[in-house]
């Protein structure tokens, strides 16, 4: 290699250059960006519409249709869903993954904007936001009332302080995408209507709303100029006092006046409660904060952190502020975990190095590798975007072992060419020289390996893009470090216990009788298994037949046992946080659904590993007063016996006795996508038809071993108030239905009619609407008066039991819809099983079962994802595998040799099915990862072994410039197996302790990262074992195929002639 002559000649130049890496990388380092995983947002953008007091079918065909078919024409569009709710549509874009978010939002703008012509004029604008309302917070803060009655705020007196000033100084900090209240209880101005008075006067809801509208204003009127100044002038009729509202004049009946508080009562006080949080059971106002799409995360909540340090110097008396969930923990957990797990495989890599080479200078002169490749790799980091999360911490944690491995082979060679009594700076030069084209293949086919896991497609793609390129970078760079440092300290740096190396010597000095007493063992040990492993390969090198027939065997025994291991995308980490859904029974009040959630709350306390909960009520994910949600923080993984997966079994079965509650998830959600494990939906036109359908599959799947938590959006349908116009009667009486429908509106719905300015400088919204007593049951209605002005001016009371009839039904509580077609989602988890099983089992069930004509099913979520990623990782595969063929055919010179290199390759798949058996884990995103890594490291042993053996058979000059003939291929192979063992063997090691702690990680969160290591670990162990004997008896029969092919093609040549 030139470079290696050129770091001899030069030393200085040589050092700098590492010096260069080191000192680039380590500023590279302070500029990365920590996050959990890389950025794999999915382009999703939400279109949101309120159209108060609408019933979800005429919110479906008034305004989600409407959305879905405007935006449906946009370009790179993945997913279209929607939800119909009571008052609200929410329409879902998912985009594919190349398409840049801010687009596709600007182009949803547009397309919303040209529908809103179409849409109702009681429909609120439609608002487009670029995350998912229902993604979880990155961050909540509980707003709590403190110190004694005198000074403790009251809940709108906190709602009005959160709102006005924390939400706002919230909303200022970098990246925060929404600061939700929940558990608000805000002021207000409501005018309540009394139906009596109303119907006494002879006075319509309009005209109230009206005169209010109407007399609270503050209008300019232009201005007055003269020669030395200009002045506004402006109306301020503006209501200085709540009270004032009761002096408005609505209308004069006979001379008299009619004033607001003759028909009506103002009240100053809470609005009517939307949503509610629990913080340990207790009532609190609580700020939920989701980050814009593109942010990270780490940085958006330390910036909120500094937000509220700042603000408790400027707290009014009477409030506290508590952080209470903190997505970023978990991120700065896994990160840290990962990170510990670097050292400790280096550690331990070095450790093995140690132990073989036994010269500290040795491994000093290899260890040095680790440090310039992994703080080198930082720079390259840098350069490509990406950040430090979880994978590429895990790609260098995985390099660990393999960096040191193009050191250790060098550094052996050097040291064998100085042991036959070369000078140092000669046997730097040869040492290199030789093993130069082996160890750029080597290092070639593990770049092979990682190129296409870099640049895989879908999901899978964006996770694993920074994981290839990472290992990439790193692996290149060692290479080029083992080519030039290690070289030119060797050449320099004589070691002088090269000489004594496997000599019996006496132990003089204090290290010689301890730690050389063990390297020295060690060294006994060695030579030991050498000459075994030459006993064994002479055995197998006569039966060669028997040998193949075993591996054989081992390989068909591996394929069978495949199915024993479960499949999920990606396996789930235990932080110490777990959550709980439930619903209680449909059309219960809000306040009913927080008894509930007391009981249920007051149920997981009772457990000794939590330390915390907080529930959530019609908010975020629980969109509806019947749904509720409990954030649960454990203590800390280290502090407690049982995983949160076993907390979640336990959990069940208390949660089972509380009656009145449906349980839909307790656990753990999907780390991509953040949605139960198992997702699949069942789609046609009718809603009768898909509720038959949904409730006979889910009779039929519920039996299925595994399935828990099973839910479907189909709810029993709600009470519903019907409100049938007889149009003859109405016609008679001059009541148009439109005219019926803004006066109920306003009535029950209630109206805004404005605002009033406090003397805090806040504006409260003032709401006209019938006073509760009013509007309890149908009957209320029924009385409810309609004033008609005749033709001759004088007005008339009709009452709405004269023209339409009140009667109850019901309705459904939400409607779902996805790709244009309704549908009912099903969803659920699993417990003791894999995702991948309880799946297929529901697909077979699915597929058992007759759907009318124009219904089908369709999975998506985790197990959509699953598939899709798996066929990505599959294809990487059998691209590393074509890639290693050319680069060990470009090094062998040969076609056919590099297949006897590659029939390791299948023999790592026994250790990885063993392993991940052993420890039981399942086929995850990771493991299949961890096969792949496999297939470069595999190749690697292979290539040293037969390398050396074609070198040994070639004819050479030897020291005294005299022709050597060349061995045979059984000497050579022999020959092969004594002297590459050793470097094979630690190369093995360093890899396999590299791995150790990755494999048996304890800490937070590394359940997740585990089966990489184990799939390694179990993988490198058996292969090469049986490599080192099945590829040399492989070697031979295709040495004896092209000998025949040259000689068939050679015969033949003269004959050409």
């Amino acid at each position: 290699m030139w470079f290696t002559k050129v770091s001899l000649k030069n030393p200085v130049f040589a050092t700098m250059v590492m010096l260069a890496f080191v000192v680039l990388g380590i500023f590279s380092y302070q500029r990365l960006k920590v996050d959990q995983f890389p950025e794999i947002d999915f382009p999703v953008v939400v279109v949101t519409a309120d159209y108060p007091g609408a019933s979800p079918e005429i919110v479906e065909s008034e305004v989600t249709k409407k959305i879905e078919e405007g935006v449906n024409s946009i370009a790179g569009i993945s997913a279209l869903t929607s939800r119909s709710f009571e008052g609200s549509a929410v329409v879902i874009i998912e985009f594919q993954l190349h398409i840049d978010g801010r687009k596709a939002a600007e182009d949803v703008r547009e397309k919303v904007a040209t529908v809103r012509t179409q849409l109702r004029t009681e429909v609120k604008e439609p608002r487009v936001l670029r995350f998912d309302p229902a993604s979880r917070p990155v961050w909540s803060l509980a707003v709590l009332p403190d110190g004694d009655e005198a000074t403790r705020q009251s809940a709108v007196e906190l709602t009005t302080w959160a709102d006005q000033t924390l939400k706002k100084r919230l909303e200022n900090v970098r990246g925060v995408g929404a600061v939700t209240l929940v558990g608000a209880t805000r002021r207000e101005i409501n005018i309540y209507l009394d139906p009596k008075a109303l119907e006494a006067f002879g006075i319509t809801p309009e005209q109230v709303a009206q005169a209010v509208r109407n007399e609270n204003q503050d209008l300019p009127l232009g201005s007055i100029r003269s020669l030395d100044q200009d002045r506004v002038v402006q109306i301020d009729a503006r209501m200085e006092r709540p009270e004032d509202f009761g002096k408005i004049i609505v209308a004069r009946k006979n001379g008299a006046p009619v004033r607001v508080d003759q028909i009506a009562r103002v009240q100053d006080g809470p609005q009517e409660v939307q949503s509610l949080a629990l913080y340990n059971g207790q009532r609190t106002l609580l700020l939920s904060v989701q980050k814009a799409q593109g942010e990270n995360t780490i940085e958006v909540v330390d910036g909120l952190n500094d937000a509220v340090q700042t603000l408790r110097k400027e707290l009014p008396p009477g409030v506290r502020l508590e952080t209470i969930g903190d997505s970023s923990r978990p991120i700065r957990v896994a990160v840290d975990n990962v990170r510990q797990t670097l050292i400790e495989g280096a550690l331990l890599t070095v450790l093995i190095v140690f132990l073989f080479l036994n010269s500290w200078r040795s491994t000093v002169i290899t260890g040095l590798t680790l440090p310039i490749a992994l703080i080198g790799t930082f720079l390259f980091m840098n350069m490509f975007g990406f950040t430090i999360n979880m994978i590429t911490l895990m790609a260098l944690s995985l390099c660990v072992g393999l960096l040191i491995d193009d050191a250790i082979v060098v550094r052996e060679n050097i040291v064998r060419h100085v042991q036959m009594g070369k000078s140092s700076y000669q046997a730097a030069m040869d040492g290199t020289q030789e093993i130069g084209l082996a160890v750029l293949a080597t290092t070639l086919s593990i770049v092979a390996v990682f190129l296409p896991i870099g640049f895989m497609g879908g999901i899978i793609g964006k996770f694993f893009h920074e994981f290839g390129i990472t290992i990439v970078a790193a692996v290149l760079i060692s290479m080029f470090v083992s080519f030039t440092l290690d070289p030119m300290l060797s050449s320099i740096w004589e070691d002088p216990s090269i000489h004594t190396h496997g000599k019996k010597v006496k132990p003089i000095t204090f290290y010689d009788k301890t730690i050389g007493r063990v390297t020295g063992w060690f060294d006994h040990a060695t030579d030991a298994l050498i000459e075994t492993y030459q006993r064994i390969l002479r055995w197998s090198l006569v039966h060669k037949l028997t040998t193949l027939a075993m591996a054989a065997g081992i390989f068909v025994l591996s394929v069978v046992m495949v199915p024993l291991l479960g499949t999920e995308f990606v396996p789930k980490a235990d932080f110490s946080e777990t959550s709980i859904n439930f619903y209680v029974p449909v059309g219960a009040s809000i306040e009913a659904t927080e008894a509930k959630a007391q009981q249920v709350e007051a149920v997981v306390r009772s457990l000794p590993e939590v330390r915390y909960t907080l529930s959530t009520i019609n908010t975020g994910s629980t969109q509806g007063k019947i749904y509720a949600s409990i954030y649960v923080r454990l203590v800390d993984r280290k502090d407690r016996q049982r995983s949160v997966d076993d907390m979640s079994g336990v959990l069940r079965e208390r949660l089972r006795q509380i009656p009145g509650i449906t349980v839909t998830h307790v656990g753990l959600l999907d780390p991509v996508g953040g949605q139960k494990q198992i997702e699949f939906s069942l789609q046609g036109p009718d809603l009768q038809e898909l509720a038959r359908l949904a409730r006979a599959v889910n009779e039929k799947i519920r039996t299925i071993p595994g399935l828990v938590d099973l839910d479907s959006s189909v709810k029993p349908d709600k009470p519903v108030i019907a409100v049938d116009v007889r149009r003859d009667a109405a016609s008679d009486l001059g009541l148009s239905v439109a005219q019926m429908a803004n006066s109920l509106r306003t009535l029950i719905a209630g109206q805004t009619v404005g605002n009033w300015r406090a003397p805090d400088d806040q504006t409260y919204d003032v709401n006209v609407r019938l006073a509760p007593e009013a509007r309890n049951t149908p009957q209320d209605l029924e009385r409810l008066p309609f004033a008609l002005t005749g033709a001759d001016g004088s007005s008339r009371i009709v009452r709405l039991n004269q023209v339409a009839s009140v009667r109850e039904s019901t309705g459904p509580n939400q409607i779902n819809r996805r790709d244009l077609t309704r549908e009912v989602a099903v969803n659920a988890n699993v417990h003791n099983r894999s995702a991948g099983e309880v799946s297929g089992d529901i697909r077979k069930v699915l597929d058992t079962m007759a759907f009318p004509p124009g219904y089908r099913y369709q999975f998506g979520g985790s197990t959509k994802n699953m598939q899709e990623s798996f066929g990505y990782a599959i294809s990487a595969l059998l691209l590393a595998v074509v890639f290693i063929y050319m680069i060990l055919a470009s090094q062998f010179k040969s076609f056919v040799q590099p297949l006897a290199l590659m029939t390791s390759l299948p023999l790592t798949l026994i250790g990885v099915v063993l392993a991940l058996l052993m420890f039981g884990s399942s086929l995850s995103m990771f493991s299949i990862i961890g096969v792949i890594m496999l297939m470069g490291l595999v190749t690697k042993n292979a290539i040293l072994l037969v390398d050396f053996a074609i070198r040994a058979r070639d004819d050479h000059t030897g020291e005294d410039g005299q022709p050597v003939p060349g061995m045979s291929r059984h000497d050579a192979l022999l020959m092969a197996a004594r002297v590459r063992l050793r470097p094979i063997l630690m190369t093995t090691l360093a890899m396999i302790f590299g791995m150790v702690p990755l494999a048996f990680a304890l800490s937070e969160g590394s359940e997740q990262r585990a089966p990489m290591g184990q799939a390694v670990i179990g993988g490198v162990i058996t292969s090469s074992l049986l490599t080192l004997v099945v590829v040399p008896v492989v070697y031979c029969y295709m040495d004896d195929l092209a000998q025949w092919a040259r000689r068939v093609l050679g015969g033949k040549r003269p004959a050409r002639s």
